[in-house]
């Protein structure tokens, strides 16, 4: 009976295994919205993001995939900063990137193509050419697979993914942004400086310019920030840091962005709403860190202002009941007492913090419109109500 019971439970327990594997099928339909974003973000053809996920990751069951969110193979690198796994490939114990989620690793995938030199000619190549980026992508270097190009095209085939790759073209207003120079008579070598290659994925003749005194550019719709950030040598982290901005994509709406920290009080005492504004178009427009903006007059991101209201730009201008500036530099309604400040050390965290200014954490995160707690040496925090 023992026996027969052990059998039983054996043969659940495969059950539940096999269960736990996904087909290419299903991968493919689980990660094409990622890979048809990141087409539009970094111009990267979604084809080719999803054969080699499928590829990479075995279609999402192997080993590497579910110990480190890694689709697609990356290795740690001297740049890596973030946290690592150890696996077998190519030889014994090999440090690969983990990621918190997939999305992460896509994103990764895109910019690892769009930032280094020996990868850029791919990018004057059609994206709709599945076999040219195959191939290409072999002639880089991504895979040591000698079939590596035919295993990407039969997958492409066999799955009909050039369709998302033709579908998200319809999406893109200008795909030149992505390309460079296709001229027969002017080939793209693979020994280029990072500074011609950053050419073709920002208008070279766009130049940064003083605006509210900070370093800025003005850039049209349809432009990705990695672009930008890849354009003037910026780390992307850095580029979203300064905009308060909390994730990569396209600009949807002509702007400034910034290429420095925005201050904590603007060069103007107050800011008169417009229409359609909102308290990120108004941190943006007068140059000043939206948490600060938003503690200065009572504000939330999300507040719909009406044209007309008068804000505040730094901590002593007080703004009135029928919303007249004035201002006011008594000894209680001054920088010092209104708000106070903290400048992040090393090795200081949100929890230190907070202790040494008696406040919650939460308390913390919201005056300094936070959503985790990492934190950035330098970074200026409000540490008061």
């Amino acid at each position: 009976m023992q026996k027969i019971i052990l059998v039983f439970l054996s043969l659940l327990l495969m059950n539940v295994v096999c269960a736990q594997k996904i087909t290419t099928a299903q991968y493919i339909e689980r990660y094409k919205d990622i890979a048809i974003k990141e087409m539009i973000r970094s111009g990267v053809p979604a084809a080719i993001t999803l054969a080699q996920g499928v590829l990479e990751t075995e279609s999402g069951n192997s080993e590497l995939v579910k110990k480190s969110n890694n689709h697609f193979g990356i290795k740690c690198k001297v740049e890596w900063k973030g946290e690592k796994v150890y696996h077998d490939d190519d030889e014994s114990g090999e440090c690969f990137r983990k990621y918190d989620s997939a999305y992460l690793s896509y994103q990764d995938h895109s910019d690892f193509l769009r930032t280094r030199a020996h990868y850029a000619f791919l990018f004057s190549l059609d994206p709709t050419d599945y076999s040219a980026w195959a191939h290409g992508l072999k002639k880089a270097g991504y895979a040591t697979n000698p079939r590596y190009p035919q295993i990407l095209i039969k997958t492409i085939e066999d799955y009909n993914l050039n369709e998302y790759t033709t579908e998200t073209l319809k999406e893109i207003p200008d795909y030149s942004i992505y390309a460079i120079n296709k001229e027969k008579n002017n080939p793209i070598l693979e020994n280029q400086s990072v500074e011609k290659i950053s050419n073709f994925i920002f208008p070279p003749q766009i130049k940064p310019k003083s605006y509210n005194g900070l370093n800025a550019v003005y850039v049209d719709s349809g432009i990705s920030l990695l672009a930008i950030a890849t354009r003037f040598k910026i780390d992307l982290a850095d580029l979203l840091d300064y905009n308060d901005l909390y994730e990569d994509g396209i600009i949807e709406k002509s702007s400034w962005i910034y290429l420095q920290r925005k201050r904590i009080e603007a060069l103007a005492k107050t800011y008169k709403v417009k229409k359609g504004e909102t308290v990120y178009d108004i941190s943006q427009n007068a140059g000043i860190q939206i948490s600060y903006l938003m503690a200065f007059n009572g504000l939330n991101e999300a507040d719909e202002l009406k044209p007309g209201r008068i804000l505040s730009l730094k901590s002593e201008v007080i703004v009135d009941e029928e919303e007249n500036p004035k201002t006011k530099k008594s000894s209680t309604l001054n920088n010092k007492s209104l708000v106070k400040y903290h400048e992040v050390k090393p090795n200081e965290n949100l929890q230190i913090i907070s202790k040494k200014y008696n406040v919650d954490v939460d308390d913390l995160k919201e005056w300094n419109n936070l959503n985790s707690m990492k934190l950035k040496i330098g970074q200026r925090l409000i540490v008061s109500k």
